[in-house]
């Protein structure tokens, strides 16, 4: 089971977009160093304020990313699918972990320490490469969903927002028609709208043939006409 997991775990960085333009040997040094680690739902990756350091990359699972905001809130700002990086390398930023991670089905991540990265980089220097890469993606992702907050309407923010966790679904389970594990409510927070207006606009969308709404999911059906939404 450990050697089938361990290729499980090769597959999926293979796989990963940060990982796309670099040999595969460098994903096989990443496997080779990291610990596979088995989480079960409810439980937290990782807690913003931790002062540990190093990577966990999503094997299997899905996990929800959450930041403390004023008045004691918790506010879910993205969740991290097959190939998505959690964590960061001290190298290129100090300080403590910037979000809760936490765990909506069971997972199996590869946990890499800052001495695992370091062996690998003995071999592989482009790994720094790689987390510089990652690194630059995950701020151009909150740059982004700021600027939707401040400048979209509900509608096209809603769509924005369906289409940038659609893609990262679409790209780690290669589905051309993505189903979001997601509801109506963290949607919400992570639109700064309430549910009553996601629940509107996502109705609207589903008479429309955009999306279906099930369970704590949202399948997009027609990406093209999404977009030309979230464009306004």
């Amino acid at each position: 089971m450990k050697n089938e997991k361990r290729n499980s775990a090769l597959l999926v960085l293979r796989k990963a977009e940060w990982l796309k333009d670099y040999p595969a040997e460098l994903a096989e040094s990443l496997v080779s160093e990291g610990a596979l680690v088995r989480l079960n739902v409810g439980e937290w990756a990782q807690a913003e304020g931790d002062d540990r350091s190093g990577l966990f990359v999503v094997v299997e699972g899905v996990l929800y990313s959450y930041c403390a905001s004023r008045g004691d809130r918790e506010v879910m700002i993205g969740l991290a699918e097959a190939g998505s990086v959690l964590g960061h390398a001290t190298r290129f930023s100090g300080g403590p972990r910037l979000v809760t991670a936490v765990c909506v089905e069971p997972c199996v991540l590869l946990e890499i320490s800052e001495v695992a990265l370091d062996r690998v980089a003995e071999r592989r220097p482009e790994i720094w490469r790689a987390i510089a890469g990652f690194a630059y993606e995950n701020m151009r992702s909150a740059v982004r969903m700021a600027a939707e907050v401040i400048s979209l309407r509900p509608r096209e923010r809603i769509a924005a927002r369906l289409l940038a966790a659609g893609e990262g679904h679409r790209k780690a389970m290669e589905e051309p028609m993505p189903t979001i594990r997601l509801s109506q409510e963290l949607l919400g927070e992570m639109t700064g709208l309430t549910r009553k207006t996601v629940n509107v606009h996502l109705s609207a969308f589903e008479r429309e043939g955009l999306i279906k709404v099930g369970y704590g999911r949202i399948k997009l059906c027609d990406l093209a006409r999404l977009r030309t939404v979230a464009n306004g």
